[in-house]
Order: structure tokens, then sequence, then C-alpha cells
């Protein structure tokens, strides 16, 4: 998996979350939902993304350039 589809999945994930947590639990926490929203759209035009550096050094994926890379190379 790559960078870039683990922080699509995340986000989709926290959207999901946040809105089962403001039906069920608090209304709140629409709050998160906003957030997530935010960070992507402002990720969508700085091209930072703090998910995405999280899931590239912490836990080693790496981004569809790299995967791209590395298929032509042949490894």
């Amino acid at each position: 998996m790559s960078v870039e589809k683990a922080v699509t999945a995340f986000a989709g994930i926290m959207i999901l979350l946040s809105v089962a947590l403001t039906v069920w639990v608090h209304s709140g926490f629409v709050w998160l939902t906003v957030f997530v929203g935010a960070n992507l759209l402002q990720q969508s035009f700085t091209g930072f993304c703090p998910a995405a550096i999280f899931f590239n050094r912490v836990l080693g994926l790496k981004t569809e350039r790299e995967l791209a890379k590395l298929n032509r190379e042949g490894v």
C-alpha cells in the first residue's frame, strides 16, 4: 500500500468514525469531521500532510513515486 492510498483510507475511516460518534455519542464530534476535511483541503494546496509523514517515516510505507521507481528498476 502506498502512502497516498493509506492517507485516503485513514481520512475515510476518520470521517466515518466521527459521523458515528456525532450520531451516537455527542454532537461535538462533528468538529472532528470538519478538522479532517480542512486538513484534506489544505493538503491539496500545500502538499503537507502529517499523516503522510507518519505513514512514511514510522510505518515505512513508500510513496507512489518510490513504488514506480522500484517497479522500473525491477526490484
